[in-house]
């Protein structure tokens, strides 16, 4: 089994990045979701759930700078200022620091809604979902976990259900791999990827996010993929796919590295 594919989203919610690898920090993979886009008024986050026009916002890097250019014209580079808030994602109260320039009002005055783009700071800390993870750790403006592993087989068999082509974008994974068997991921504990080992921590449970069509931005009148996996792979907390991930240690994956597979639980 090798690793097919990488993702890297600087922004949440906004567009990921495909990459030949991925190199680790405390947070995560480096420089993923350190930027956020939050209510102007609330501070809480905003995401494609609510605007799925977002998915159009076009997101570029160079070196540690991140660009962002808005359909219709408009290229911003995304700087930090030093103006600090407090911002919401799920639950958790973060100190964010505010970006400079008018890039958040050309954002806002795009989607309709005043907005600001903060980025996290090195000196801020906002703890894993301690749910699944007991231990002091880390993550960005990520979910829950940083890392999310998908497989080609179990996206194979979601578009067999639906009956058409998806793409994989719509899920947003950190790391894609071949695999042979659906679904095999359930079973798994923690794999091993060019000597780095990552801990499958939980299932991921699926929100609306999965019915945007990452190309148009609109969601899919149908409620695909995410009305076929609530009736296949249902569960207490959700809808079913993939595996969401936590690093341990640090280091550099690439596409094409080969995956060991290290733990499986006792029973399925």
């Amino acid at each position: 089994m090798k690793v097919t594919q990488l993702f890297r989203y600087p922004v949440k919610s906004l567009p990921g990045l495909p990459v030949a690898e991925i190199s680790f920090d405390d947070f995560g993979p480096r420089g993923d979701r350190r930027w956020m886009i939050v209510d102007a008024h609330t501070g809480r986050f905003v995401t494609q759930r609510l605007y799925p026009q977002l998915a159009m916002v076009d997101v570029s890097v160079s070196g540690d700078s991140v660009q962002i250019a808005l359909p219709g014209g408009g290229v911003y580079a995304l700087e930090p200022s030093a103006v600090e808030r407090p911002v919401t994602v799920w639950r958790d109260a973060v100190l964010a620091r505010v970006a400079e320039g008018e890039v958040s009002a050309r954002l806002g005055a795009w989607l309709g809604t005043e907005v600001l783009l903060v980025y996290m700071p090195e000196e801020s800390f906002r703890q894993i979902d301690p749910v699944f993870v007991e231990e002091r750790r880390r993550v960005s403006f990520a979910d829950g976990y940083p890392l999310l592993v998908v497989t080609e087989s179990s996206l194979k068999q979601v578009c067999e259900w639906v009956g058409r082509p998806l793409s994989i974008r719509r899920f947003r994974p950190s790391i894609v791999l071949d695999g042979d068997l659906a679904f095999a991921e359930d079973l798994w504990s923690s794999i091993r990827i060019n000597g780095l080992d990552i801990s499958l921590v939980k299932p991921c449970s699926r929100c609306v996010m999965t019915t945007v069509d990452p190309d148009l931005g609109k969601r899919d009148a149908d409620g695909e993929p995410l009305k076929t996996l609530k009736q296949r792979r249902s569960s207490p907390s959700g809808a079913l796919f993939g595996q969401n991930g936590l690093h341990r240690g640090l280091g550099t994956i690439r596409v094409g590295d080969e995956v060991e597979v290290l733990e499986t639980p006792l029973t399925p």
